[in-house]
């Protein structure tokens, strides 16, 4: 799939914001009068704010010459700037709103793996009319009546969209979704068979898997492989259609298996990998991904070679009190973030299971770090200079994993992150501080307790643990005012819904294996800091 951008915009901050792109397929931007794009585009996006010099014929002209390549979507505030052309799509524009985060309901025939709305901060087009002919695939409520937000005429191979006119549109990945999701159906229309899943090693996280792809259209669960016969029971007994097994080459070699989510400890799964992408099947590994960035290395080159998905279960870059601190990041209300602190822990034993073995999980760096990491990079994705990072073991001997470890990073142009894990605090610090040039976020950890009887009618009190509940935020302006930030709930199945959505689609995801190997990297760099009595250590 593969999406070409035409731009003649006058706003150096919106041109900024659009060639900023994520990680896509297929993407080509270019000045709208520069010339056409190339003839194996699947769908044209023609963004215009102001006529900036040109004439309403010039740009028709240029439009003209590339809807003869591709389909045409006119975006943001093209409709008012040309609206002949989108009177030539069937709609004819009115007023605009106020700019606000518009609720953007997606018709199921775009976007048949998503139930929930899409959020994207911009402005709606009041549309007058909409002529017959012209198919409108998504709408925002705006006081109480549906708008179109994307109209399709297909006869005339035009469309129109109000969406993507300000900065923030773009920054996000819901508008990209959309373009994509419609660059699909036009392309090749409704999606096909099921993507075929199977499961190696089917623990806890086993069941989180199996319950996602059974509530994802799209993906389809069929071969479990564990070398537990009483784990397997219980898989069969979620799913009595499942083929089971003991044996993990019988799942490779299993014709009616498309994709592999590999869920073994840490110090398997590049060796899994490798052996699932070799097999011609794509693979969802479990975090971390390695644990040495040239393990990640030859994963990513082998699914290259063999065009195939690699991806890590990055759960946590969902999580709703991330998601919040995420979007008032990226909004730039506190300004440039420049310094950031993470911390999870509290003061008791570590568990007895292989996370707390330093050789199998890689240490408690590896452990946490995996999760806490990825948000920090999410949120800083500059170049890092170099780690330093310390390795406290003072209490509890009778695991190998540290019992308190900080990572810091280190940016090339002077930024710093830091986090922390620690099985030794007494008292836990805010999971985030985050500090930026006009302001700060803090997130505070939460205790809640579930409650319930006892058999005996007597009062039953379960402690959660503070990391099983979203944390509690508050954004600090620069004036001294303070602003609890709603946190609201997370996507159901997100991620397994990106996963089907990029099989099916090319849509890209939210976390890519680049980003989960420069998390393995900053943790392979961090270990060896801590070896070396916190010396700075660069990225392998």
């Amino acid at each position: 799939m593969s999406l070409a951008l035409r731009l003649h915009l006058q706003d150096p901050a919106l041109r900024a914001a659009v060639i900023d792109l994520p990680p896509w397929p297929r993407v080509e931007v270019d000045d709208l009068v520069d010339g056409p794009p190339p003839a194996d585009t699947d769908l044209v996006v023609v963004l215009v704010d102001a006529l900036g010099g040109s004439t309403p014929d010039a740009l028709t002209a240029a439009v003209d010459a590339a809807a003869r390549c591709a389909p045409v979507l006119l975006a943001g505030p093209t409709a008012t700037v040309l609206p002949h052309l989108a009177r030539r799509a069937g709609v004819h524009p009115g007023e605009w709103t106020v700019p606000h985060e518009v609720r953007v309901r997606v018709d199921p025939g775009l976007q048949p793996r998503r139930d929930q709305d899409l959020l994207v901060p911009d402005r709606v087009l009041l549309v007058e009319k909409v002529e017959d002919g012209a198919d409108v695939l998504a709408t925002a409520s705006v006081a109480y009546r549906d708008q179109p937000v994307l109209v399709l005429h297909r006869e005339q191979r035009l469309g129109v969209t109000s969406l993507g006119g300000r900065p923030d549109a773009w920054a996000g990945p819901d508008l990209w979704r959309l373009l994509g999701d419609l660059a699909h159906l036009l392309a090749h229309g409704p999606d096909g068979a099921d993507v075929r899943v199977g499961m190696l090693g089917f623990g806890a996280i086993g069941h989180e898997h199996a319950r996602a792809v059974a509530a994802v259209p799209g993906l389809v669960m069929t071969a479990v492989s564990d070398l537990s016969p009483a784990r397997l029971a219980v898989a069969r007994e979620a799913s009595p259609q499942l083929r089971t097994s003991t044996d993990p080459y019988a799942l490779l070699a299993d014709d009616d298996v498309d994709l592999v989510v590999v869920s073994t400890p840490p110090d398997s799964h590049a060796g899994w990998a490798r052996r699932v992408l070799a097999a011609g099947k794509h693979v969802v590994l479990e975090k971390p991904m390695a644990l040495t960035a040239a393990d990640c290395d030859d994963v990513l080159a082998l699914a290259a070679e063999q065009d195939r998905l690699a991806v890590v279960y990055q759960n946590r870059r969902f999580d709703p009190d991330y998601r919040a601190l995420a979007r008032v990041v990226r909004s730039g209300r506190i300004g440039e973030v420049f310094h950031l602190e993470s911390f999870v822990g509290g003061y008791g034993h570590p568990c007895s299971y292989w996370h707390s073995d330093a050789a199998v999980s890689g240490g408690a760096i590896f452990d946490w770090g995996s999760h806490y990491l990825d948000q920090v990079l999410d949120l800083m994705p500059g170049p890092v200079r170099h780690v330093t990072a310390a390795n406290h073991k003072r209490q509890w001997f009778d695991v190998t994993n540290a019992d308190h470890a900080r990572v810091t990073l280190h940016f090339e142009d002077g930024r710093e992150a830091e986090f922390v894990h620690s099985d030794l605090a007494a008292v836990a610090k805010p999971k985030w501080y985050v500090l930026g040039t006009q302001g700060a976020v803090v997130g505070h950890w939460r205790t809640e307790k579930v409650v319930g009887r006892s058999p005996i009618g007597t009062l039953v009190e379960d402690v959660l643990a503070p990391a099983d509940s979203p944390a509690t935020l508050s954004v600090h302006d620069a004036d001294g005012s303070v602003t609890a930030l709603a946190v609201t709930p997370a996507p159901a199945q997100a991620f397994h819904r990106e996963l089907a959505d990029r099989l099916h689609r090319g849509t890209p995801m939210s976390a890519r294996a680049e980003q989960s190997r420069r998390v393995v990297a900053v943790m392979e760099a961090a270990e060896a800091s801590a070896r070396r009595h916190g010396a700075p250590v660069p990225l392998p």
